[in-house]
């Protein structure tokens, strides 16, 4: 069918066949179809949505249009399995997730992105290793999955490209909301890498992408349909994002903290909560555990026994990094020029926090980009970060500590933080770190 006519079908709010979609994004990959024509498929899917149909078959015609990964030749001996978040301030969950899944006998080869809007990207935290190879190719990224368990790595352009085509489009002509388009990017990539088992974080709040908790639930419940009805078993929660995720916000700061979880130092219990509820449903769904309370245990255990470290560091030398690096972090991360805390004008208790505001701060430091070609510094953030219900003050807790390239971006900061956080005399109790799961 021509082009214009499947565009057509959409435009006039009726249904497309499975076999119409993959024509279309097969001409899409080819350069067959125009980015003129892709530009109004775009249009036409957001104004006038799919069924979820349509979003299976877009998914799986996107994640068909390259290599699809089959694990099966390695001989793994364990489940592949893998985790998703649609990103937040301060998430360093997938550098704890990835090893500790490891761990417990299963294999996570997990792709990766780059630092998006305010949101920090795994990939940006990973590059603050030295000599660590976030962009390995196929040969090395199987390698190290097999013999460390789990690969933190960036997508090669073999898998899904018809993802990166449609997201470029869909990024300059304000259709990168569609729910439809969303599901399939997130999924295409997900289903090529060939899992046994998938789980979302699907984040709501101030610092997530969708902070209303309706738009949130909506796209957990698309995943969650999407990826089962194309053979992927998964299971979405839906957590919040009101506060910075863990201690620390920043490239260097989120991997040392990291780091020190992994180690067996006292974590933060929001952070904690989060990746042990993920990697709970991963190691249920992989039959590594048969139910939530054992598969708990496993993650407690994981870490306890240095397991969970030691896949990090096997992970970390495989790609690059330094041999010594769990033993030694602060010998080979970067410092920032000025480190100091900063405190509130009144003591009192942290209320409420616009974590999308501290986020970009972060990205006002050099932590992350403005534009694509910028280069970042990974040593700038926030340590010791607030949360709410937290006492503050001179004599108590600082709002954070500050790790800046300069004094002037130390106090451009500090303002950030002053009209981002809320403190009030009041004691205020946190919302529920997970509002719902979803599962079909």
């Amino acid at each position: 069918m021509l082009p214009q006519e499947i565009i057509r079908i959409k435009r006039d709010k009726k249904k497309l066949s499975a076999e119409q979609i993959a024509d279309f994004v097969g001409g899409v990959k080819t350069g067959e179809i125009s980015e003129g024509q892709a530009a109004a498929f775009c249009m036409a899917t957001l104004l006038n949505k799919m069924d979820m149909d349509e979003r299976t078959a877009l998914t799986r015609a996107m994640a068909q249009s390259g290599t699809v990964l089959d694990w099966s030749s390695e001989n793994l001996g364990g489940p592949v399995l893998d985790k998703h978040s649609t990103g937040g301030v301060g998430d360093k969950v997938s550098l704890i997730l990835a090893p500790v899944v490891a761990a417990c006998g299963g294999y996570v080869p997990m792709l990766s992105g780059r630092g998006l809007g305010h949101t920090g990207g795994t990939l940006d935290k990973m590059d603050a290793i030295p000599g660590y190879t976030s962009q390995a190719d196929m040969a090395l990224f199987r390698k190290t999955v097999k013999e460390a368990g789990c690969a933190i790595i960036g997508a090669t352009p073999d898998l899904a490209p018809a993802d990166r085509i449609f997201y470029a489009i869909r990024d300059v002509t304000a259709t990168v909301e569609s729910l439809d388009l969303i599901t399939a990017s997130i999924l295409s990539k997900k289903l090529a890498s060939g899992l046994d088992a998938l789980v979302m974080d699907v984040k709501f709040g101030s610092g997530a992408f969708m902070r209303a908790e309706e738009y949130s639930r909506a796209l957990a419940e698309s995943i969650d349909h999407v990826a089962t009805s194309a053979g992927l078993p998964t299971v979405a929660l839906m957590t919040d994002m009101n506060s910075v995720l863990g201690h620390t916000a920043g490239n260097v700061l989120e991997v040392k903290e990291a780091v020190d979880v992994l180690t067996g130092k006292e974590p933060d219990a929001r952070l904690y909560g989060v990746t042990a509820a993920l990697v709970a449903e991963l190691l249920v769904a992989g039959g590594l555990a048969a139910h939530e309370d054992e598969a708990l245990e496993k993650v407690k255990n994981a870490i306890s026994s240095g397991q969970a470290a030691a896949h990090f560091a096997r992970m970390v030398a495989a790609l690059g990094g330094p041999s010594d690096f769990l033993e030694n972090p602060e010998k080979h991360l970067k410092t920032a020029s000025v480190v100091r805390d900063y405190y509130p004008k009144e003591p009192g208790v942290v209320s409420a926090m616009n974590v999308f505001d501290i986020g970009i701060g972060i990205v006002e430091m050099g932590g992350g980009r403005s534009h694509p070609s910028d280069v970042i510094d990974h040593s700038v953030g926030l340590a010791r970060v607030t949360g709410i219900g937290d006492e503050v003050g001179t004599g108590a807790k600082p709002l954070a500590t500050i790790h800046a390239p300069d004094d002037a971006a130390w106090e451009a900061m500090a303002m950030k933080l002053q009209g981002a956080i809320t403190v009030s005399t009041e004691t205020v109790t946190p919302g529920p770190l997970i509002k719902a799961k979803v599962k079909v």
